[in-house]
């Protein structure tokens, strides 16, 4: 229909061109002496027109012919760009599937093209991957000449901490700060070390720094915070003193987070403050039952609080009367208290739901309390087996 519209229109422009040429009668003198021409306008008007389109082809066929050889260099450089694009593609996807021989190959291909310091980088990854400390150190020389030697002391530091080469990360990172770079890679490559280092107190430093620059998940900090905060605990396990002081120091969120109360209890308790721990330790009970954090509860209700706490971990067990922590706890409560026959119960309750090496060890050692040495030794067998399965 449209096609048809068309042709219709062109007849009818064709049409009314006609009708108007007929109707002009105008002519053009042309005078050149001892010359004179004289040509129809009509004629004229046809010779201009075919002149311009004639005018315009020849200059676009002009341009094209000057244009072509920029074309080519552009056509050639986007056919580079095309490759070294391929090639990257292809070596990411060989590193994302743990091919590092393909990527390497699909590296050196891309670095033919595009020699830019992320390229080597990624060589430098390849090569790590394969454990070729000569080769990966040759893309490192790379990258440090193409872009400076900031990229490559980032790419070494976090080489060397994938290894366990700690003193090698260490003078990389050394000489990161000495050069004033200061930045987020470089800052977590600095966190790792101090974990690795056991520098907790390092680790906590640089959480607060990322944090505060939002270049860390608040789920990430947190847990490496309390891990800062329980390995502060370990260190000062022997001090009561500076226990308690570490206890006091906790923040509320640790306070009310059953796993990281049932790792400082033990803690606590190597001092004598298990006691610091007690209400906090029943009031998440009270909240949330937890049974590994009830299994632990003996060791906040010791010396005079060993017959309240009894009675509180009695009252839980209306509500979990199967829980094996709640029932192991109640043993080794009893036994402080010298309730030899129900501390036999609950342990062997306990035994029967879920089997435990540290609980066969606590009714070995009421066994020999109660002078019944075969019976301890087959509690001892039977911790023994368990901790070797």
């Amino acid at each position: 229909m449209r096609a048809l519209i068309w042709i219709l229109a062109i007849f009818a422009i064709a049409a009314g061109v006609a009708m108007l040429a007929g109707a002009n009668e105008g002519y053009v003198l042309i005078v050149s002496p001892p010359w004179r021409a004289q040509v129809s306008l009509n004629l004229v008007i046809v010779v201009l027109l075919l002149s311009f389109f004639v005018s315009y082809a020849l200059i676009r066929v002009l341009r094209k012919t000057l244009g072509l050889p920029g074309r080519v260099a552009h056509y050639r450089a986007r056919r580079r760009e095309q490759k070294a694009s391929t090639a990257l593609h292809n070596a990411l996807r060989a590193l994302a599937e743990g091919r590092m021989s393909d990527a390497l190959t699909h590296v050196k291909a891309a670095d033919a093209v595009d020699r830019s310091y992320e390229v080597a980088l990624l060589g430098a990854r390849a090569a790590h991957g394969l454990n070729d400390t000569r080769r990966c150190n040759e893309w490192l020389d790379k990258a440090e000449r193409y872009d400076g030697r900031i990229p490559r002391l980032l790419a070494e530091a976090g080489f060397a901490l994938e290894r366990g080469a700690l003193d090698t990360a260490v003078k990389a990172l050394d000489a990161l700060r000495d050069s004033g770079h200061r930045s987020v890679a470089s800052r977590r490559l600095e966190l790792e070390l101090a974990r690795r280092q056991g520098k907790w107190d390092e680790v906590a430093e640089a959480v607060r720094q990322l944090q505060s620059e939002r270049a860390m998940p608040a789920e990430e900090a947190r847990a490496l915070l309390r891990a800062a905060r329980l390995e502060a605990f370990r260190a000062k396990a022997g001090n009561d003193i500076e226990a308690a002081a570490c206890w006091r120091d906790l923040p509320k969120e640790d306070v009310a987070d059953p796993a990281m109360l049932a790792a400082v209890l033990p803690l606590l308790a190597q001092t004598g403050q298990g006691a610091l721990a007690r209400r906090a330790v029943e009031r998440q009970l009270d909240e949330q039952w937890n049974s590994e954090l009830a299994r632990q509860y003996h060791l906040c209700a010791q010396g005079s609080d060993a017959r309240d706490g009894l009675a509180r971990a009695e009252k839980w067990l209306a509500a979990h009367p199967d829980d094996a922590g709640l029932l192991a706890s109640l043993g080794r409560q009893c036994l402080t208290a010298q309730i030899w026959g129900k501390a036999q119960s609950y342990l062997e309750e306990s035994l029967a739901r879920a089997p435990r090496a540290d609980v066969h060890m606590a009714l070995a050692g009421l066994f020999e309390k109660l002078e019944r040495p075969d019976d301890a030794a087959e509690q001892y067998r039977l911790a023994a087996k368990l901790r070797a399965a």
